[in-house]
């Protein structure tokens, strides 16, 4: 501190003595003089050749080269500005405007050196101290880079001068705490990399490559993009800098990098100039297929626009600044002329340039005695070319000069215009516009509305930043061959309704000279059938894809898992969605249905045929000799087992399962009872001939309707239990088969289903054993021997039943129970009648009670 006083006290006496002439600068500039006066500090000039230092004596000052055409448009803009705010009597009335704008050619230093002296007037810089006390000093424009524009804004924060940036688009400008007096008309790189995230998002672009220029701009422009996209899921490929201090900018190992890298998207931050080095290497080393995406920085460039180019950069898409209009500006750039007093020596640059020729007072003998060299006249109309200079058709970077000079002079209007007692100061005093403080207008600018001549408003929120407003550009081959940019959407944030973010698709053009859309992805998207699984080592945008599971579906494109189907649906082949299970139970439409119905239907006729047989026959020997009413109920009976079958086809509904079991089980315990009681009565008829035997008195038929009635109401029994406490019902199972729903019924209580099964097994294996040993019994018609057929085929089909059941699925698990019913009972049928109605149709002979008693003496 005590340095910097002692500068102070030595620079403020030198101003005294010199009456504060300063001594001469090395920065041109252009000025038109006013009460009040807006600086500007920004390149027109953007490279220097400085002279050779020999340590002997001062370095003479660097001189300026490569003046260009729409660096010299922008300082015009400034100009044009403080022309037309002096013509209109609304604003600032009886104030003079002026300006003052410095070349800083592209040099720190020289911006820096700008902005010190716009704060202590004309000649050299005098930090805290201002000579020129006749000129107030309102507002600075500029700088066009961001990292100047920081170190501007560090100066110009002290002192609380508005700053106003017309490019300086980095996010750390918007620190108030840093930067308390700057403000931008570009809107923030936060929201340019935003936008630009979601560009690419739209276009599915998960793989991409980033190059950035090694500064604020690029750095954190880059470091911001890559936090959205990251956020959004998807990857970066490489990240490279231009490394603006090394002579070739680090582009041959950019441009391998680029070249070996399968990303197809590259989004480049960075200035057209630095940037051209690299393509140029990308040139030389035939890099092709790559999509750009642009910043605002290079995406309308006409310095990359020509054709040398055109392989690298058809196609390229970015976000552009927003172009608006200036109406007369065309006309007051044509106007200019090397003979007006404002900006003279800059003129004749462009003069130069333009047309081709060169001043007298530029030249030397040598030049001037050369033939060859055009002499500038002066008389040469701008209107007749049409160049970067005066091409007005897209203004953007210009036209935020022109918005950044008319923010100055309205925060001075409106600063101007404030009424006593109303003012934002203390006791609602106002500023004097003509002792002007710059913390006053600091204020002013806070609450700045500008309309512009576009119908937008500009203003700025509380970190100094406009809404954000940029244009998505496409490079594009115009009719005559060359490129040109062309507006295909916007990024508004300003729109509070409806979506910022617009692209009208079909009006890009990419380098492959085609509408579709091309593709930068690590991995190519999983399929809806597929999962993504990570592999090791690499991004999660590189992944491999994996089909899922059985049971298990994906219905989107580039699924993380796979999910398993509702319990009542299964997969579709390709494993994308679910589809509802085939149900599956016996029948009526079923083959196997309708064979077994069939079966069961003629089946049950045949006992019916034999039942008439015998009614039509029952007097003769040999249907007497056999009991003739329980035959006949054993053959209804046995129509009835083979109708009970038909019970256990069809949906298997709740009354359906209630009953069909209980049918199945009191129609065959009415068959073999019936058939237990003829083997019974068999046993007790031939032992009740003997002398004196007891068992005469069993021989009546209603011991054997007695039988039969007390084996099925024990039958019934187990049926009612069964049930009362725990009925049948009908269920979909889903376990038995993956694709498959079995709608079957539960039979509720296993053991009851086997105690009905068990018993009527029971009751058949105590017929085998009687009927088995009443075989040789002497009676010529002897059924003993029949049923102990009947009574072996009978429980050999339910005991082949058990194992099959079990190992059996599904309708085939009914099936296998309805075949074996009516195999069974065929079993009888055969066994018990089949040989009877023989004799009946085709033997009557052996039908008499003679054949009979002759038989049974040859048996004694």
């Amino acid at each position: 501190m005590r340095l910097r006083f002692l500068l102070f006290i030595l620079h403020f006496w030198d101003c005294i003595e010199s009456s504060c002439r300063l001594t001469g600068s090395e920065l041109t500039s252009i000025s038109m003089d006013g009460n009040i006066i807006i600086g500007a500090v920004m390149p027109v000039h953007i490279d220097e050749i400085y002279p050779k230092v020999n340590y002997k004596e001062r370095p003479g000052p660097a001189n300026c080269i490569t003046f260009r055409l729409d660096n010299y448009q922008r300082a015009q803009a400034v100009h044009f500005a403080v022309e037309e705010i002096n013509k209109t009597p609304d604003i600032l009335p009886n104030i003079t405007l002026g300006f003052k704008i410095f070349d800083c050619c592209k040099v720190l230093q020289r911006a820096v050196s700008g902005t010190l002296q716009l704060l202590s007037g004309y000649g050299e810089s005098l930090p805290n101290y201002r000579c020129n006390q006749e000129t107030q000093l309102a507002a600075v424009i500029g700088h066009s880079i961001s990292t100047y524009a920081i170190s501007m804004a560090h100066i110009l924060g002290l002192y609380r001068y508005p700053q106003i940036s017309h490019l300086a688009t980095s996010s750390l400008l918007s620190d108030r705490i840093q930067f308390p007096s700057f403000f931008r008309t570009v809107p923030s790189d936060a929201f340019q990399s935003q936008g630009l995230a979601q560009l690419v998002l739209h276009f599915g672009w998960t793989w991409i490559g980033l190059v950035a220029i090694d500064n604020e701009y690029g750095q954190q422009g880059i470091q911001m993009f890559k936090r959205e996209i990251i956020k959004a899921g998807a990857c970066v490929a490489f990240t490279e800098a231009i490394v603006s201090t090394q002579q070739d900018r680090n582009a041959p190992h950019i441009a391998r990098v680029v070249k070996d890298s399968t990303a197809t998207a590259v989004v480049i931050f960075s200035p057209y100039i630095d940037l051209s080095f690299v393509l140029d290497e990308m040139l030389r080393q035939n890099v092709t297929g790559k999509v750009c995406i642009a910043s605002e920085a290079w995406s309308t460039s006409s310095f990359l626009s020509v054709s040398k180019y055109s392989q690298l950069l058809l196609g390229t898409i970015g976000f552009a600044l927003h172009t608006g209009s200036m109406p007369g500006f065309g006309d007051f750039l044509n106007r200019i002329n090397p003979s007006m007093i404002v900006g003279n020596q800059w003129t004749k640059l462009l003069w130069e340039q333009v047309f081709g020729c060169k001043f007298r007072d530029q030249m030397s003998p040598k030049v001037i005695s050369n033939s060859s060299i055009k002499e500038c006249t002066g008389q040469e109309s701008l209107k007749s070319v049409l160049n970067n200079f005066n091409d007005v058709s897209s203004l953007r970077v210009t036209y935020n000069v022109y918005l950044a000079a008319h923010a100055a002079a309205k925060a001075l209007d409106n600063l101007g215009k404030c009424k006593k007692g109303d003012g934002p100061f203390l006791n609602g005093s106002c500023a004097d516009i003509e002792n002007l403080k710059p913390w006053q207008l600091l204020h002013y600018m806070k609450k700045l509305h500008l309309n512009t001549s576009n119908g937008r408003q500009l203003f700025f929120d509380k970190n100094g930043d406009p809404p954000a407003v940029y244009d998505i550009v496409n490079w594009q081959l115009s009719p005559e061959g060359q490129i040109q940019q062309v507006k295909v959407g916007s990024y508004d944030t300003s729109i509070t309704s409806g979506n910022i973010f617009t692209i009208n698709t079909s009006h890009v053009q990419w380098g492959t000279g085609n509408l579709k859309v091309p593709v930068s992805v690590c991995s190519p998207r999983c399929p809806p059938g597929f999962r993504k699984a990570a592999i090791n080592g690499q991004p999660s945008c590189c992944f491999q894809c994996i089909p899922c599971p059985y049971g298990e579906i994906s219905s989107r494109t580039d699924s993380l898992h796979c999910t398993e189907c509702p319990w009542d649906m299964w997969p579709n082949p390709t494993q994308d969605h679910c589809v509802p299970k085939t149900q599956e139970f016996l029948s009526h439409e079923d083959p196997l249905g309708i064979t077994l119905t069939t079966t069961g239907i003629s089946s049950s006729l045949v006992p019916v045929v034999i039942f008439g047989l015998f009614i039509h026959y029952r007097t003769t020997p040999i249907v007497r000799a056999n009991n003739y009413y329980l035959s006949c109920l054993l053959l209804l009976s046995l129509s009835l087992c083979f109708l009970s079958s038909l019970v256990f086809i069809g949906y298997p509904q709740y009354e359906i399962c209630l009953l069909r079991q209980v049918t199945f089980g009191v129609v065959f315990s009415l068959c073999v009872s019936c058939i237990l009681a003829k083997t019974l009565m068999v046993v007790i008829a031939f032992n009740a001939t003997r002398p004196g035997s007891q068992l005469r008195k069993w021989t009546s038929p209603r011991v054997s309707y007695l039988i039969v009635i007390s084996c099925i109401l024990i039958q019934i029994f187990i049926c009612i239990m069964w049930l009362t406490f725990s009925p049948p019902f009908s269920e979909v199972n889903s376990e038995s088969n993956s694709g498959v729903l079995v709608i079957q019924c539960n039979e509720g209580s296993p053991l009851a289903f086997w105690s009905m099964l068990g018993y009527l097994s029971l009751l058949a294996f105590i017929s085998f054993i009687v009927a088995f040993l009443a075989r040789r019994l002497p009676d010529s018609f002897n059924e003993a021997k029949f049923i102990t057929f009947s009574m072996l085929a009978f429980l050999s089909v339910w005991l082949s039943y058990i194992p099959a059941s079990l190992s059996s699925r599904g309708k085939y698990m009914v099936a296998m129970e309805i075949f074996a019913i009516q195999s069974s009972t065929w079993g009888l049928v055969i066994c018990m009648f089949i040989l009877k109605c023989y004799i009946i149709v085709f033997r009557p002979d052996m039908n008499s009670r003679e054949k009979l008693m002759s038989k049974q003496k040859n048996f004694n």
